[in-house]
């Protein structure tokens, strides 16, 4: 049984959500500011984190960044509905998904299970993924090229993995923002452009040339090495 430690100030909310969790099998663990979640977390080590950004104390950006030093447990962040800035905070700080309030349950139980999948699917076939001098450890969430760890934000690594996985295919902006953030999410494609520039600007840095080649009019492949 999965267990999601729902991180919310607002009390109707978190009642509600938690009822519609038990409900739905679900064991919960409830945490009402920043400096609680973090206590939760160490003591329950739950499946999946629901995290409001807008908590007392701590924010739930810095709570984000306290978990990622230690754990790659799933977080879904809870937004202000249009605060894109905190969204895009969210993503780059290491967070899974996101939804906005107000929320429908359905949407939110939908995105908690794709998440889970991911990362189900993702510990029971632990992996490494290889093109040339570089490599991804899946399980580890560590990527090397030649022999040399590069650190990577969540975005870019998930990026990287994308392109690992389809390996000398074209793949469009679309297609790439819908690995990387699911489909409904309203992202730029100029976001992808940026991303590959600091992906290639890391390959650079690590002394090697970047295997993501752009491909006009169409989008972007990785050839293989």
């Amino acid at each position: 049984m999965e267990k999601i430690l729902i991180v919310e100030d607002d009390e109707g909310i978190s009642s509600f959500v938690n009822a519609e969790l038990m409900h739905e099998g679900y064991q919960t663990v409830l945490a009402a500011d920043g400096n609680q979640a973090l206590q939760r977390f160490k003591e329950e080590n739950p499946s999946l984190i629901l995290l409001d950004i807008m908590i007392p104390g701590i924010n739930g950006i810095e709570v984000l960044q306290q978990i990622r030093k230690t754990s790659s447990v799933p977080v879904i962040m809870v937004t202000a509905l249009g605060q894109t800035e905190d969204k895009v905070s969210a993503l780059n700080g290491g967070a899974d998904d996101y939804i906005s309030k107000p929320f429908e349950i359905e949407e939110l139980l939908a995105r908690m299970a794709a998440v889970l999948r991911r990362t189900t699917s993702s510990k029971e076939n632990p992996a490494i993924l290889q093109n040339g001098p570089l490599k991804l450890d899946l399980q580890n969430m560590k990527a090397t090229i030649a022999g040399q760890e590069i650190i990577f934000s969540k975005t870019e690594y998930m990026m990287l993995k994308c392109f690992l996985d389809n390996l000398g295919k074209i793949l469009t902006r679309q297609q790439i923002i819908e690995y990387i953030w699911g489909k409904g999410h309203f992202i730029d494609d100029n976001t992808v452009d940026v991303y590959v520039g600091y992906l290639r600007t890391k390959f650079a840095g690590a002394g090697d040339n970047s295997p993501i080649k752009t491909v006009r009019g169409l989008g972007y492949k990785m050839e293989g090495r």
